[in-house]
């Protein structure tokens, strides 16, 4: 799943750092020469809607989303073991539910052959392909860690449960980043 996580953030990378290139370029040209590429906004909505679910999916297997712990930790390791099979689950859900919104959307364009109100007039069902495409990276993760998450409830494995899916400790977070750090200034040198 790491491997999983990595392409995803690499791909959402990519992205950001182009759409970030284009809308200075557009600036510089907008600014400098009165001249406008156009559309750089409509490109922009797109590699946002295409980003997002690229993103939940990478916060989702490195556990990097909000969590409130003061009260679990209050919790004996049994019933924290349970509530983070829960949010295994919970996040399947909820998987499922953008996936079907964005399913809904797709085929309510398609139907209709909606087109962007921009200068392009772009048929609006090729960026949702492209974000129907992306949105399934979110649900098949979700499913695979709340696959795992399930197997691991039906053996009682309390501690499975609390090491993969429990929240990542200060500790852990630390750790990870002074070994990103270290692995940046060996890469930079």
């Amino acid at each position: 799943m790491q491997t999983y996580a990595r392409f995803l953030g690499v791909v959402f990378g990519v992205m950001m750092i182009a759409l970030s290139a284009l809308i200075t370029l557009e600036t510089l040209l907008r600014k400098l020469f009165s001249f406008t590429l156009g559309g750089v906004d409509e490109l922009g909505g797109y590699a946002i809607a295409i980003a997002a679910p690229l993103a939940f999916t990478v916060a989702l297997v490195e556990r990097s989303h909000i969590r409130i712990n003061q009260l679990a930790n209050l919790l004996r390791p049994p019933v924290q073991a349970v509530l983070n099979a829960l949010s295994a689950f919970s996040m399947l859900l909820l998987a499922g539910y953008f996936l079907y919104f964005t399913l809904d959307t797709v085929i309510e364009t398609e139907a209709y052959n909606s087109i962007a109100q921009t200068p392009w007039a772009t048929p609006l069902i090729y960026p949702q392909l492209l974000w129907l495409a992306a949105m399934l990276t979110f649900p098949a993760g979700a499913l695979i860690l709340a696959a795992k998450a399930a197997s691991l409830l039906l053996r009682r494995d309390w501690r499975g449960l609390l090491a993969g899916f429990g929240p990542v400790s200060a500790q852990a977070e630390l750790e990870a980043e002074l070994d990103d750090l270290k692995k940046r200034e060996e890469f930079s040198r």
